[in-house]
């Protein structure tokens, strides 16, 4: 990071996807809430949403079409069984995908679950100038998106290039 640039805080939505967590189980969303703040961002809006995609999709185009939300951070319902339809359900409500994003989160939690990061279909894009990052729903693989990943890239300071400064540009045409 340059000494020289200044920090620019974000405003965020924390989104979980599960069929079996409350607010008093949500130990992905707490940790994300927490992190952010921590880095000096705002949280904008919380939510658990069931593992549903038109609910997921109804909540995230609402987030997305907010000018004053700048990035959406999703935990959960990325993996393979039935139920797990995030990828489903945003993907198509992005303008760009961000390939880079789920590559590295693989190759990075491979250090941590080893084969089984195989069945993370963690992902992020753009859309609406709002980014969105979506992460499995385990506190440790967000814990790993956060501080390896996102943070760094939310923040104007990371050289040499971050997705932070990238905003004023991200709706030219």
């Amino acid at each position: 990071m340059s000494a020289g640039e200044t920090f620019i805080p974000l405003s965020l939505c924390v989104l979980t996807v599960s069929d079996t967590r409350g607010p008093a189980e949500d130990t992905s969303g707490d940790y994300l809430c927490a992190a952010l703040a921590e880095a000096g961002h705002r949280l904008h809006e919380r939510a658990i949403v069931r593992d549903d995609k038109y609910a997921m999709r109804a909540l995230v185009s609402r987030w997305i079409a907010d000018e004053a939300v700048h990035g959406i951070l999703v935990t959960g319902g990325t993996g393979f069984t039935g139920r797990d339809s995030t990828p489903e359900a945003i993907a198509p409500l992005l303008d760009k995908a961000m390939p880079g994003f789920g590559e590295m989160f693989r190759v990075l939690s491979f250090d941590d679950i080893g084969t089984s990061t195989l069945q993370s279909r963690a992902f992020a894009g753009l859309a609406n100038a709002t980014f969105v990052f979506a992460l499995p729903g385990s506190t440790s693989a967000c814990r790993t998106g956060w501080e390896r990943l996102i943070r760094a890239q939310l923040d104007a300071r990371t050289r040499p290039c971050n997705l932070a400064s990238l905003r004023p540009r991200l709706r030219e045409s």
